[in-house]
Parts: C-alpha cells; sequence; structure tokens
C-alpha cells in the first residue's frame, strides 16, 4: 500500500545526508542509510535530504540512487527531500519521475554539473523540468556555485514567478546573494533555505525559511538547538550553539567535503563510509585529531544544546 502523502513544509532544519558504504567497496549500504534515517529523526531534524552533495550522489548509478530514495521514504518518520540532480536533463527528469513514483516529498535541483551553462540555457533547464515532471511535488531550486553553473538573481526571480518553484537553497556562501535573495523574498512567496553552515546562523536571523545543513547529519541536536533559540530570540542560546557550529566547521574545512561530516557520523555510532579518494599524509594526521576532538566536543555540544 502506498504511504500516504506528507504535506512538506519547506523550513527548519533538514540535514543533508551522507551515503553509507559497504567496507572499502563503492556499493551503498542500505541498511546502514535507514538506521541513519532513524538515528537523524530522533536527533529532531524537520527532513532529510537524501542523494543530495553530501550525499556524494554522482558516485552511484541510478538504480543505487533510486532504491535510496524508495527505502528511504518507506523508512524515515520525516519528510524526504530527493536530490536529483543530474549532469544531464534526460538523466535529472528521470531521477525525479522515480522519486515522485516511490513518494518523496519534495525535489532538490542544481544546475547540471560538470560543464558550464549559460543563464538561457539554465532557464530552459528548469522549465522544461518543472513542465515534465508536474506539480505532484515541490520542487527547490539549489544554486551551487562551486560545483555547478551558478543561478544569477534576475533568473532565480523570473523561476519564481513562474510558480513552478516552491523554494530556492543557496549553497553559495555568498552574503550579497543571501541579501538579494532576502529582498526578494520579501515580494514573492517560496521558501528561502541556506545551504552554508558557517553562515546557517546569519540566513536564519535574516529571515531564512531555513537550512538544509551536511553538519546536522553528524550533530542535528546542534543545528536544530541553534534553529529553535533564534527563532525564540534567545539571543545567548543562538551564539552558543552558533559558536559550536563554528567550531565543527573550522574542522571540515581541513578536509575535502564531506570527509569530516563521515567521520563524525561514524562516531555517533552509525554506518559511514571512507573518504572517495586517499589523504595525504598530514590530512590522515589531522583526521585522527578531529576524532579525538569530535569526541571530546560532542558531549558537552550535547549539554549546551539541550539548556536551551
Amino acid at each position: 500500500m502506498a504511504r500516504a502523502a506528507r504535506q512538506l513544509e519547506l523550513a527548519g532544519v533538514f540535514a543533508s545526508a551522507i551515503t553509507p558504504r559497504r567496507g572499502n567497496t563503492q556499493d551503498a549500504d542500505f541498511s546502514g542509510l535507514l538506521d541513519l534515517l532513524d538515528f537523524l529523526a530522533s536527533g529532531g531534524v524537520k527532513g532529510v535530504c537524501l542523494c543530495g552533495p553530501t550525499g556524494e550522489f554522482l558516485n552511484y548509478s541510478f538504480a543505487e540512487r533510486q532504491r535510496m530514495i524508495y527505502l528511504g521514504v518507506k523508512r524515515s518518520r520525516v519528510p524526504i527531500l530527493a536530490g536529483v540532480s543530474h549532469s544531464t536533463f534526460a538523466g535529472a527528469v528521470q531521477l525525479a519521475d522515480e522519486a515522485i513514483a516511490a513518494g518523496a516529498d519534495g525535489l532538490i535541483l542544481m544546475p547540471p554539473y560538470f560543464f558550464r551553462y549559460a543563464q538561457s540555457e539554465i532557464e530552459e533547464f528548469y522549465l522544461e523540468f518543472a513542465k515534465e515532471t508536474g506539480d505532484a511535488v515541490p520542487i527547490v531550486i539549489q544554486n551551487f556555485p562551486q560545483v555547478a553553473s551558478a543561478i544569477g538573481i534576475d533568473l532565480m526571480r523570473r523561476l519564481i514567478d513562474t510558480g513552478r518553484f516552491a523554494g530556492i537553497e543557496d549553497s553559495s556562501g555568498d552574503p550579497e546573494t543571501l541579501r538579494q535573495l532576502l529582498e526578494l523574498r520579501r515580494t514573492r512567496p517560496f521558501a528561502l533555505l541556506s545551504g552554508d553552515d558557517r553562515r546557517a546562523a546569519e540566513a536564519l536571523r535574516a529571515g531564512a525559511h531555513g537550512v538544509i545543513s551536511g553538519v546536522a547529519c553528524a550533530a542535528p541536536e546542534v543545528l536544530m538547538s541553534l534553529a529553535q533559540a533564534i527563532a525564540a530570540n534567545a539571543e545567548a542560546q543562538a551564539e552558543a550553539m552558533h559558536a559550536r557550529l563554528l567550531e565543527f566547521v573550522e574542522w571540515a574545512d581541513r578536509f575535502p567535503y564531506p570527509v569530516a561530516i563521515k567521520r563524525a557520523v561514524e562516531l555517533r555510532g552509525q554506518h559511514s563510509a571512507p573518504p572517495l579518494a586517499p589523504l595525504g599524509p598530514e590530512a590522515r594526521a589531522a583526521l585522527d585529531e578531529f576524532s579525538k576532538w569530535f569526541a571530546a566536543w560532542l558531549p558537552q555540544a550535547k549539554k549546551a544544546a539541550s539548556n536551551g
């Protein structure tokens, strides 16, 4: 029997989930992923983004990505936002069709990655995607210029004005882009989400609806406490949790993304995955230091989060 559709509220903390793997293989660990979903729901997140950048989606086949979404939807106690980004239009549509059929609560999509595209081509990509997938579930536009073509503010405005897109996630980390999106949000009804953990507090304070956070996959308590404190105007608690979050981010920035998050997930007792490429000797030593740091940091962070 198909699961009844859940109402997706694009607000609050969405954890951007890693993809656990089996040993040193490239095979996804589906059982480990289901356990991770239980862990994240228990941590209080409002939803989970599967097959996003934190999940290293481009390293998995269509069949694996489809199975992750199918099993994730069945297991998760919170809404699933399915990442359907692909280097081709046909690939993105196929993934979207499968995710909708599986019961995903929403879709998130960046422009085609690897090659660079002009704004007119990105516009056509999104308009044709919305036409193909229909309005079965909300679609979130993902601006992630570090790995795909940047989406300019004028194009974002035109896409939102079509009424076919429910939200925009900005992972650029650019304060000017965030400012322009907040200005756009004042005149148009769409959900604005931040995809940059470093700027999560800034975005929420300024009026963003929520965050899609990689750190929330490893420490959901910290992001939840931060978001709740900002919503309640509890500035002392918000500052304390923002400081904890930045401590993690500073460590994570020393490694290729999402190496630190995957190690932290493992230290939380969940199935994880080794780095996709070998680390150099300095990075390996630093990762060992990070493990010791995280083991000491986590109890303190959880205690601080519970004080909120």
